[in-house]
């Protein structure tokens, strides 16, 4: 298939497929497809197998430098992504959404101010409304685009979130089954996961 030929129109905005490879990790090798939208930012599709059929497994991730490329163990989200990689490796299918909204949508250099007040004593959700940004400023639209353009309307959703599980319910995917991905906690990041439990609702299980 051309790697180009593939587009859509969603809310006004574009979605084009614009390149495709192989990407071989130490889970597995897995398809890389990379996404643009009108806004010039490109969005990947980590996928592995035939995701046709019985509903895969899918986890939308929002990009974090710092913990997916950095190591950091500030938060859970590179553990959340390598656990996601290595049981889709294990389904043998199932697709990861990488998606690009760095610091719960806040942007890089925001993320980092709100790690210095968390320096100072503020959680994490404290600090995003110091600055004066919601707790969480992520959106889902683009997600179920993407769902769609994959043909994926039926999903086993790996996540611990449940604004992100309502959103893409409340725009007609079928989420048949949550499968929690909670790994990483360390006491660098406690604090933090105890605010998205106890703040964000997030489905955690914390000592």
């Amino acid at each position: 298939m051309d790697p180009v030929a593939q587009a859509r129109t969603t809310q006004g905005n574009t979605l084009e497929k614009i390149a495709e490879s192989r990407l071989p990790t130490p889970f597995a090798e897995f398809r890389l497809s990379v996404y643009r939208t009108s806004d010039l930012k490109e969005h990947v599709v980590i996928s592995l197998g035939d995701l046709s059929g019985d509903p895969p497994l899918v986890r939308i991730h929002s990009e974090c430098l710092t913990g997916d490329a950095l190591f950091s163990l500030r938060c859970d989200c590179g553990f959340q992504l390598q656990s996601a990689l290595a049981s889709i490796a294990e389904a043998g299918r199932g697709a990861v959404l990488y998606l690009r909204q760095e610091g719960r949508g806040i942007g890089l250099g925001n993320k980092i101010r709100a790690y210095e007040l968390q320096d100072q004593g503020r959680d994490t959700v404290e600090a995003n409304h110091q600055l004066g940004f919601p707790a969480d400023a992520r959106e889902y639209s683009l997600a179920v685009d993407l769902l769609r353009l994959l043909k994926l309307d039926r999903i086993r959703l790996m996540t611990n979130n449940p604004r992100k599980f309502d959103a893409l319910v409340a725009d007609g995917i079928d989420v048949v089954e949550r499968v929690p991905v909670q790994s990483g906690l360390n006491p660098h990041n406690e604090a933090y996961l105890r605010a998205k439990a106890n703040k964000l609702g997030h489905w955690l299980t914390l000592p």
